[in-house]
């Protein structure tokens, strides 16, 4: 049987597998995969599991330092070994995140970029295969330019607004992650009433906008729509470069047989209305206050990254006490 998930990948979309939990991963033949710390969160505390953790503690005691110093090594080496395992599950890339804190650090995003993709060259592991995922901050951005230009690759996430994906854009990256399903929560919480649904919903009117931008424009930047709600979120991005779409989400395509149109095409975008050029390049100032009057984007852009934040400590947290656990036997 013909399922939605394989008429999806026939509109020419690549399915990107969106979970820590690499068990689930394979059934659905996905190119690549994403992880974040929220999802590697609930990941690392299945038993299942639980070799990675001890893989990472171990590296870190064996680095040492003080226990801070050993529980960032270890959530670095965490990271490193859930990549590696997905990628053996995968043909594709896997995306791995960076500490959130360091949204607002260009240069410390840049260090600690090299340093994961050192982790996994240290493993055999190309860094071809992989893509560092940076919140879409000012500094995230430039950040993002510079390590392309060192030959590493970058996937721009917590994208909410345009004036982000025309920045992405201009700086080179290889691939950004627009949010749908966050900012239908936005306009669901502050603009009741719309349904919302299908091509109504601004998480996927928004993506529509970028991808038809991008190709216009000629930027070679891949979109992925990513953090969907629901299924026909999905389906009205169908023929849209990359979705990343959850397990469960993935698991309810499979089991339907309904038909999934192309929605998005490159070509057809190039000859539609043409759409004006814009330009952030070295113009911090105007992109911040682009940002700052996009409301809903600005909102989901800093909550994002708290959240991010906030699931990274709790998983160092675990770390830490685990790291505690070992030095005292």
């Amino acid at each position: 049987m013909t399922t939605s998930l394989d008429l999806l990948k026939q509109t020419g979309t690549v399915i990107v597998t969106d979970s820590g939990d690499f068990e689930s991963i394979d059934q659905y033949k996905p190119q690549d995969a994403t992880t974040n710390p929220s999802l590697l969160l609930s990941a690392a505390n299945k038993p299942q599991y639980k070799r990675l953790v001890d893989a990472a503690i171990k590296y870190a005691q064996e680095k040492g330092g003080s226990l801070e110093e050993q529980s960032s090594l270890a959530l670095d080496k965490l990271l490193v070994e859930f990549g590696r395992e997905i990628l053996n599950i995968i043909p594709g890339r896997v995306s791995t995140e960076l500490d959130a804190r360091l949204s607002f650090d260009k240069e410390g995003s840049k260090r600690k970029a090299r340093h994961i993709i050192q982790l996994y060259e240290s493993l055999g592991i190309p860094k071809e295969r992989i893509l560092i995922k940076i919140a879409s901050t000012w500094e995230g951005i430039q950040a993002g330019r510079d390590l392309e230009k060192e030959g590493i690759h970058v996937n721009m996430t917590l994208m909410f607004g345009f004036v982000q994906a025309v920045a992405c854009a201009e700086a080179g990256v290889t691939l950004i992650s627009p949010f749908v399903g966050r900012i239908l929560d936005w306009y669901k919480q502050h603009k009741p009433g719309p349904s919302y649904e299908g091509d109504e919903d601004p998480g996927v009117q928004s993506v529509r906008t970028i991808f038809e931008y991008y190709k216009q424009h000629d930027y070679k930047t891949i979109v992925m729509g990513a953090s969907f709600r629901n299924i026909g979120e999905i389906k009205a991005l169908a023929g849209v470069d990359f979705l990343t779409v959850s397990p469960s989400l993935l698991e309810v395509l499979k089991n339907q047989n309904e038909a999934v149109p192309k929605k998005l095409d490159a070509e057809a975008a190039k000859r539609g209305k043409a759409m004006e050029k814009k330009s952030f390049v070295d113009n911090e100032p105007e992109f911040r206050w682009e940002l700052l009057h996009d409301a809903m984007a600005f909102d989901k852009l800093h909550e994002g990254i708290k959240k991010f934040a906030d699931d990274g400590e709790k998983l160092k947290g675990i770390l830490m006490e685990k790291l505690k656990a070992a030095g005292s036997k």
